[in-house]
């Protein structure tokens, strides 16, 4: 079975294409490389000892997109490819709707066009933002976020559900996942975010490199345990098997299926921090500066219905996502680049 993987170079995608090659499917990857190296598709296949189709193309560019589906003729489809930072589209909204929002209807009209009915989609607790109640499960979804990241996502379940709608033949996973956290245990790959890291793990680790002064912890006066943010960290690994998971459960069916992929464990930044020191041994300087616009005080995740209806139940803790961050931090201070 073929499966193309859109944004396959990125840190979720590639560790994503090292799971599937190990599950025993073939691999082509799409990626503009706009927030991604080639070099990571690279590693995956030294990693697995297994080859990728690679096109360095974007998914807005319909015409390259027919080119590869006609080529390479997919029996599934794993949709990766958009911009992720909450902060930055409060800033920049146009470009984040143009890209997510535009390019995920490319693709779906690709799919259609060439008779593909299998696709695994990337969303993201960002679809949560409003919610109050913790655990969020699959039902909290309130059609309101905070910013128009989670707007993107929003649209595009709904863009793709009633695509489905239309097609009773097409079978669609839609994976809310959390905070993605760690690398590849081998330390070959992991997160390689361009200029300033928007998410906290990898600026936590550049700071401990000495790449970075200190780390700023973006509000401590949130109404939790200790005032900073609490969010739900998953191992990048436990996130790729999911997808895989999810990817077997749609192969002989039909319609919708909604996962959250998360531990269903709250943790905060500062409880984050320290975990990071302890599987380090460096110490992380931090200063305290305003909560960024779009932020929420806590998220986390009620995974129970993965776990009963995919088999998926996190294998990997805090302290292994440090541990094995630090590992891809220090044997590639400068990310993928030499």
């Amino acid at each position: 079975m073929k499966v193309l993987v859109t944004g396959g170079a990125g840190y979720i995608g590639s560790h994503t294409c090292v799971a599937l090659l190990e599950a025993g499917y073939d691999v082509c990857v799409i990626d503009n490389l706009d927030n991604s190296s080639y070099e990571a598709v690279k590693r995956v296949e030294e990693l697995t000892g297994k080859k990728i189709t690679f096109y360095e193309k974007d998914i807005l560019d319909k015409p390259a997109m027919e080119e590869i589906f006609a080529a390479e003729k997919p029996d599934a489809v794993i949709h990766f490819a958009a911009l992720k930072a909450v902060g930055e589209s409060v800033a920049k909204p146009l470009e984040y709707y143009h890209c997510n929002v535009f390019g995920t209807i490319a693709l779906l009209e690709t799919m259609k066009k060439f008779g593909v009915k299998k696709l695994v989609y990337s969303s993201s607790a960002t679809v949560y933002s409003s919610v109050k109640e913790m655990p969020v499960n699959e039902q909290s979804f309130a059609y309101v976020t905070t910013n128009p990241y989670g707007w993107t996502k929003i649209m595009c379940e709904q863009i793709i559900r009633d695509t489905c709608h239309a097609d009773p033949e097409l079978a669609v996973a839609l994976l809310r996942y959390f905070n993605p956290v760690g690398a590849h245990p081998s330390g070959r790959i992991g997160e390689d975010p361009a200029g300033i890291p928007n998410n906290l793990m990898p600026f936590v680790a550049q700071v401990a490199s000495g790449k970075r002064e200190r780390l700023s912890v973006f509000g401590n006066d949130y109404p939790t345990r200790d005032g900073t943010g609490v969010r739900d960290y998953i191992h990048v690994c436990d996130l790729a098997d999911g997808h895989v998971l999810a990817l077997g459960k749609i192969t002989d069916g039909n319609g919708v299926y909604t996962y959250n992929l998360g531990s269903g464990q709250g943790t905060s930044v500062l409880e984050m921090v320290k975990a990071f020191e302890e599987a380090s041994g460096r110490e992380i300087p931090y200063v305290i500066s305003p909560r960024r616009p779009g932020d929420i005080a806590e998220v986390y995740a009620d995974a129970s219905l993965a776990e009963k209806e995919l088999g998926f139940k996190t294998k990997r803790d805090v302290y292994d996502m440090c541990k094995d961050l630090w590992n891809w931090q220090a044997q590639n201070p400068n990310g993928y680049q030499k």
